[in-house]
């Protein structure tokens, strides 16, 4: 028996059960589907090249296939393991736009507008080169600057100035807009996850439980109050129990997952996989909002400062190891993607709708395709995402995959606001500062050519790894809303959802810090909800 149970320990889950075990009278369950974060592809900053195309540590989900993307299926690497995606991902530290948390409050769900959120971005934050009203310094996530940067990052952001953007070298701060260096979650050379941050530090406490490989079957009801979690391990089911709430802290995948086979969701859709309804709850698996995501690369004359396969490019790999090994310092410390922008595709809007992410590499079918040679590549990101997918079931067992659809480009607004952006990318990347180190393009697209910029986005778009929305934050009015501003699900007693799926709106930026500021205020809400 536990005072709360986390299922998932993720970005949110491992906030949640290091904030509510600092109070040595409550009892805290963290239960994982993966593994422990003991590999060194997690460690090492440069290993996220190594687990994005492979199942290391990696659910690898598909989506159904995409009718916007020609009819291909999607990518969905998520993260398996202490810390979640947060262990897997890029980890470029954006907290998205000011406007996008005023926009939740003003659809109701009070106590989300940014100046409300802002103190817990700080008090998650321990950034190593910004101390201004906008950041924290003393917080368990490290936030710092790159190290060992290509110089490819200085061509970069040139060309962004030659075409019309200015050097914003705080993003994260009073204005978004503007090109820069992005601030990385790395410490002393490491990856900084929400478990190495938030877990790794606490695993001694006697009040918290942590299980790994243990995948969650459903939540146990008693009426319409959670009692428990039934789990799977070792081909073994286990029942746990709670006298106070059990969170689900699973994703925008696995919390309406875990909700519908227990019994919480579209009762229709319950009913055909042949799960008992506990509460019809329409909004759970709805909403389903990801970032689409176009990448254009360029080989390079010199395989300088960037990384490849090619017999030196080998050979600097293997002295970097070492380095890395010995030091923590060199190019392992990078997180390849090193620079970006922020920018609008039109006039008069709320807030940059279009985010660039320069890699100093190929990037080719999320490194799934392997090319010989070096490059540079960069991604062009819809920001707001006007397409609205869903997350279904495939069947009432908690081991088949689910039906993913993003319904990308279901929306003719994101097909044309990507091509917007995508033209802008290919200037700055063919701009002048490129001139002396720029070859051929991996897949060509002719500067100018609609035609054919509409077929490549057609062929090769896809996640940026980022979905969320699928169990929103709403108004009781609000009929597809899954939980309440405490994040409490409706209809529902001793049950919350504390993750990415709870956004009502997608962020206009990554959403690892986001997700982390998100269970730093949920704690709060339940840690002050507690009877002294």
């Amino acid at each position: 028996m536990f005072d709360y149970i986390i299922v998932g320990a993720g970005s949110a889950g491992c906030v949640l059960a290091s904030r509510l075990s600092e109070n040595s009278e409550i009892s805290v369950c963290l239960l994982e589907a993966g593994g422990p974060d003991d590999s060194v592809f997690i460690h090492a900053p440069v290993g996220v090249a190594a687990m994005m195309p492979t199942k290391i540590n990696n659910w690898a989900f598909e989506t159904i296939p995409q009718q916007g993307l020609n009819g291909r299926k999607g990518y969905q690497p998520r993260g398996k393991t202490l810390g979640g995606s947060s262990s897997t991902n890029a980890m470029l530290y954006v907290r998205g736009n000011q406007w996008d948390y005023d926009n939740w409050a003003a659809l109701g769900n009070k106590g989300w507008s940014y100046d409300a959120v802002l103190p817990y971005f700080k008090k998650a934050e321990c950034n190593e080169y910004h101390t201004n009203e906008f950041h924290g310094v003393d917080g368990p996530l490290n936030v710092s600057n790159a190290t060992n940067a290509s110089d490819l990052n200085h061509l970069f952001i040139e060309s962004c100035k030659l075409h019309g953007l200015i050097l914003n070298e705080d993003y994260n701060g009073a204005e978004q807009e503007g090109a820069f260096m992005y601030q990385r979650t790395v410490k002393d050379g490491e990856r900084c996850s929400a478990a190495k941050a938030y877990l790794t530090p606490n695993r001694a406490r006697s009040n918290l439980t942590v299980i790994t490989h243990a995948l969650t079957e459903k939540v146990l009801f008693d009426g319409k109050k959670a009692v428990g979690v039934r789990y799977k391990k070792d081909n073994q089911s286990v029942d746990i129990f709670c006298n106070k709430e059990v969170i689900l802290s699973s994703g925008a995948f696995g919390s309406p997952q875990v909700l519908m086979l227990s019994g919480v969701g579209p009762k229709a859709h319950l009913s055909e996989n042949g799960i008992d309804v506990i509460h019809d709850l329409p909004g759970v698996g709805q909403n389903l909002q990801d970032h689409i995501d176009y990448v254009q690369t360029y080989k390079v004359s010199s395989n300088e400062d960037t990384f490849g396969v090619s017999p030196k490019g080998g050979i600097d790999m293997l002295k970097s190891m070492f380095e890395w090994k010995n030091k923590r310092t060199g190019k392992i410390t990078s997180t390849l993607a090193e620079s970006g922008a922020f920018f609008s595709t039109q006039d008069n809007l709320v807030a940059p709708d279009a985010q660039l992410v320069f890699v100093l590499g190929i990037v080719d079918n999320h490194g799934r395709n392997v090319n010989l040679g070096h490059g540079y590549s960069c991604h062009i990101t819809v920001l707001r995402p006007d397409s609205i997918g869903e997350v279904k079931l495939r069947s009432n067992d908690p081991e088949d995959a689910l039906l993913i659809d993003p319904k990308f480009f279901e929306n003719e607004q994101d097909f044309a606001l990507i091509k917007r952006g995508a033209k802008k990318m290919q200037n700055i990347l063919e701009g002048q500062p490129f001139d002396g180190i720029r070859k051929q393009m991996l897949y060509q697209v002719d500067n100018g050519n609609d035609q054919q910029l509409e077929q490549d986005i057609r062929n090769r778009a896809d996640t940026q790894y980022h979905p969320a929305c699928t169990c929103k934050m709403g108004t009781k009015e609000d009929i597809m809303a899954v939980v309440d501003q405490e994040l409490r699900v409706y209809g529902m007693e001793g049950l919350r959802v504390v993750d990415a799926s709870i956004m009502p709106k997608l962020v206009s930026g990554n959403t690892n810090a986001p997700t982390i500021m998100i269970a730093e205020k949920a704690a709060d809400m339940i840690l002050s909800s507690v009877e002294p």
